[in-house]
């Protein structure tokens, strides 16, 4: 527990965790304008999720105000104030509005005034002045994409960041240190209007001031589109537009390519294509297919598109189990495919050509001449390096490409190595138009982020989204894997992926960072040596997990371009020839020989670290995901995450809460029709007192009892915390009282071992649970017993009528209240869909009122939604409460039978119940359903 004379954070107490994490998920569907499309990064957490932690990490929670909110009616008001803040604060399209983000920095600098017995300021330039002079900074020592210092930094804070990876620094250089320099200075370009900028459209555009970032933007738009004009001067040949039925030329978006290799069948020996799909478009009114023939007389294959989907073949020519030849059937296995590719026999061949029409995507067939133009291309540089043996994410060595620049086709190798060699002229014409050095620079850096923004668009991993219509990048997943068919992106077109393209995304997540913050800093370090921070920081980080993404091999992927360009700008940055590996927080067998010893050590070192810096006001908050499974190592199991928890407890903290956050898309594939985990769960510590005591091993479980079942109330009927995350969540409170103690041993005095605490966690959950089950009315209790054993299936009366004796009602009572059916012997319960939903009755079961509300809060037609769900609990009147504990223990029946769609429907249920209870207390519209 926080020690005496600190105030408890909000943090600590209580969060809006619906509304953070609903939307934390729809932020990953948040694109122009938002700060990850600046560059990429692996597994950043959502902005929301991080400027929601950052905030109710420094305000305090009103119980540790008692002066101000002197009873538990007024700190819950307050409190409620406070989250009806976060809730506002944490939609994506408000993170802009200056008021809002005033008002949340003002309750920051309230909360630190408090603790110093000030005053806090309240005009808003003075509160900024405050919180850099007074606020201790937020520091993230595994800063990654950025998303923590920018939200730091947003709300006013000091934010220093560091990594050991050069790209993620650069990126959080890019983010918050290079535009506060700039905040308010009018572009240097010769176009720009000095006076302002214009606002608006048609006749209603007026000019406004240059104001934050947009003088910044505006002159990355322009030296862009010069750099784009310079290339297209010295390599526009390279990319010919593409001449269409009518005589008439229209612009290339891409060139559609299928690898080859030679067909195993010597009588055949052709070059047999590898293709994941013969179709070019599944868009509806638009579909194209290629049509490829075979010539047997000079033993090769040429393609037709077809403008129709008639024929189509309904697979590719190649999967995981191998290859097919077109031309002769003969089949090849994958390691053929490999050992081919290896040996230097795998070729290419254009299979089609998309080009820009009126609102939609011309396809045409390969033409001889874009064949020889490409195949004419002879780049004069390449970017040095070779691939890891072996890494995380890598799949193509075995595939024979084990250089970083057989990653590109010549053409684009070309393109990228131009547009590099046109930065250091854009410098020179920078200074030529009045900027600064330190400017010149700054725009530099942007530009190069933006060719490696290129590198990820146009190379020969790109695949062609029949579906869209447009290339994906490089990195759809933290992997670089084999693909058979592939897209080379024109840059100097006006559609997918094109150079322009790349500018303005950048330019766009430039105007959209921060109005006026403070600076913000940014370094390159090695969080178990180097804590950047002179006094105590408040700590709120998303250290690596475990082996899920291996950031330094992929992120040379980046490095091997941007190190040229940026290596005399950040000299300390790109030292190296490759991004550091042996300094990083990763257990992969490829590195290390002991890789789980690997990351434990680090992790411990880092963790230690930060608990001797760290403020001792203010808890420390960590995200940590981490995919759930068991490892064997050296005879004992362990997880990702019993290594976090038992880093943290031996480094000295204590764990205050673990908030289950959902940082991921709701329509990503693993998420589809699935009650999967939140993706984050961010531990809340604070670090645990030198005079700790140790306890006995009764004296946790005797403590855990006195103190859970009171947590877990407080989470589900006060916090309401969703069923599907209510197992994380209850950790929080359970490893308090473990981690309050020096150490915890049996009789023996052996420790007791972060697991077997969860054990016990989990079996005093489990106690819980079975207590709310038994607080439920005897129909209620019946019918959990019924499903537990026969579902929604017939059993026998006998079995029926014992079942009933014991709770006390009878199998007719039951079946008179349309519970259930009984004839012919034979018994089951009703399903929600039998019910007539019309009617209602007053005093109806918890079950009955559970599956009707249930059943409205399903997505079938017809169902009403919060509205009809309230009727049903008016008719329940005092009982209604005793649905969203039935529907807690509907969810974990479900969820153990891998039952999503059910599942997911009572998590709704209880994730609405707080608005289904204040439609309740609505005034009634128009008559109520049912009988009176």
């Amino acid at each position: 527990m926080a020690e005496v004379g600190y105030r408890r954070k909000l943090i600590e107490v209580d969060l809006p965790l619906s509304t953070i994490n609903a939307e934390s998920s729809r932020e990953k569907s948040i694109r122009h304008g938002h700060p990850s499309t600046l560059h990429l990064w692996w597994a950043r957490r959502p902005l929301a999720a991080c400027r929601a932690v950052i905030f109710a990490s420094l305000v305090d929670d009103p119980s540790s105000c008692a002066e101000e909110f002197a009873t538990e009616e007024a700190q819950q008001a307050e409190r409620e104030r406070l989250h009806d803040l976060i809730r506002r604060l944490v939609v994506w399209e408000n993170s802009s509005e200056e008021a809002l983000i005033n008002e949340a920095r003002y309750e920051i600098a309230r909360s630190v005034a408090r603790s110093r017995g000030q005053d806090a300021p309240t005009e808003p330039a003075a509160v900024l002045e405050y919180l850099r002079d007074e606020a201790l900074p937020i520091y993230d020592p595994f800063a990654g994409g950025g998303s923590i210092p920018l939200e730091a930094q947003r709300l006013g804070l000091r934010a220093i960041a560091s990594d050991l990876n050069p790209v993620a620094v650069l990126i959080n250089k890019a983010l918050i240190e290079l535009p506060p320099k700039f905040a308010d200075q009018p572009p240097v370009n010769p176009e720009a209007d000095p006076l302002g900028m214009m606002v608006g459209k048609g006749k209603r555009a007026q000019r406004a001031p240059w104001r934050g970032a947009a003088g910044l933007a505006d002159d990355i738009r322009y030296y862009g589109r010069w750099m784009r004009e310079r290339a297209f001067e010295q390599i526009g040949h390279l990319y010919p537009k593409a001449t269409l039925p009518d005589g008439s030329e229209a612009t290339v978006i891409v060139w559609l390519w299928a690898r080859t290799i030679p067909c195993p069948n010597s009588a055949c020996g052709i070059q047999m294509p590898l293709l994941s799909t013969f179709a070019l478009s599944r868009k509806r009114g638009n579909e194209h297919w290629i049509k490829p023939e075979v010539s047997h007389d000079s033993d090769d294959i040429s393609y037709t598109v077809q403008s129709h989907d008639r024929g189509v073949p309904t697979k590719g020519t190649i999967n995981r189990n191998g290859a097919s030849c077109i031309a002769c059937g003969t089949t090849a296995p994958l390691e053929y495919v490999r050992a081919q590719a290896r040996s230097g026999a795998m070729d290419e061949q254009m299979t089609a050509i998309v080009a820009e029409g009126d609102r939609r995507r011309i396809f045409l067939s390969p033409a001889e001449s874009h064949i020889q133009t490409a195949h004419r291309a002879a780049p004069s540089w390449r970017p040095a390096g070779e691939l890891p043996e072996q890494a995380l994410g890598f799949r193509v060595q075995r595939y024979g490409v084990t250089s970083w620049h057989e990653l590109f086709s010549e053409r684009q190798l070309i393109a990228l190595t131009t547009l590099s060699d046109l930065l250091s002229e854009v410098r020179r014409q920078l200074t030529a138009d009045g900027a600064s050095t330190v400017y010149a620079d700054t725009i530099c850096t942007y530009l190069a982020l933006a060719i490696g923004r290129t590198a990820n668009s146009s190379s020969k991993f790109n695949i062609w989204q029949n579906l869209g219509d447009k290339v994906a990048q490089v990195f759809v997943r933290q992997a670089i894997s084999m693909i058979w068919d592939f897209a080379e992106t024109n840059i100097f077109s006006n559609s997918t992926q094109n150079w322009l393209a790349q500018i303005e995304w950048i330019a766009k997540a430039v105007e959209h960072l921060p109005y006026y913050p403070n600076p913000g800093e940014a370094y390159q370090a090695d969080a178990t040596t180097t804590i950047h921070v002179q006094t105590g920081p408040v700590i709120v980080t998303d250290p690596p997990y475990y082996d899920n993404i291996g950031y330094a091999d992929l992120s040379d992927f980046f490095y091997v371009w941007l190190r040229p360009l940026l290596r005399s700008t950040y000299p300390d940055l790109f030292a190296g020839i490759v991004t550091p590996k042996q300094e990083e927080m990763i257990a992969t067998e490829f590195r290390f020989e002991d890789p789980r010893q690997h990351f434990e050590d680090r992790l411990g070192d880092t963790l230690r670290l930060i608990r001797e810096h760290c403020s001792p006001e203010f808890p420390s908050s960590i995200f940590y995901a981490y995919k759930q499974q068991e490892q064997q190592h050296d005879g004992r199991t362990s997880t990702g995450w019993d290594t976090m928890l038992s880093a943290l407890v031996s480094a000295g903290f204590q764990i205050i809460g673990t908030w289950p956050m959902r940082t991921e898309r709701a329509n990503r594939p693993r998420s589809l029709d699935s009650n999967a985990l939140a993706s984050s769960v961010v531990l809340v510590c604070r670090s645990r007192p030198a005079n700790a005591p140790t306890a006995s091993r009764r004296e946790f479980l005797d403590a855990l009892q006195e103190e859970l079942p009171n947590a877990l109330d407080h989470l589900t009927r006060d916090n309401h915390i969703a069923p599907v995350d209510l197992a994380q969540a209850a950790i929080g409170p359970g490893m308090e009282i473990y981690s309050r103690y020096s150490g915890v041993e049996t009789i023996r005095g052996e420790p007791v071992t972060v697991r077997e605490a969860l054990a016990e966690i989990n079996r005093v959950i489990a106690e819980y649970d079975e207590r709310q089950q038994g607080e439920l009315d005897a129909e209620t209790r019946f019918c959990l017993d019924w499903l537990e054993q026969h579902g929604y299936g017939e059993g026998d009366f006998g079995e029926a009528e014992v079942l009933s004796q014991a709770k006390n009602v009878s199998v007719d009572g039951l079946a008179s209240d349309g519970l259930l059916r009984s004839r012919a012997g034979k018994v089951r319960l009703l399903g929600m869909e039998e019910y007539d939903h019309a009617r209602l009755r007053l005093g109806m079961s918890a079950w009955e009122g559970c599956l009707r509300i249930g059943w409205h809060m399903g997505s079938g037609e017809g169902q009403g939604g919060v509205g009809a769900a309230a009727e049903v609990a008016r008719a329940m009147g005092g009982d209604a409460e005793s649905v969203e504990r039935l529907a807690r223990i509907l969810y974990n029946h479900y969820d153990r039978r891998n039952d999503s769609r059910n599942a997911v429907m009572f998590n709704s249920v209880v994730t609405e119940w707080p608005a289904i209870m204040r439609a309740v207390d609505e005034p009634e519209q128009g008559q109520m359903l049912g009988e009176r």
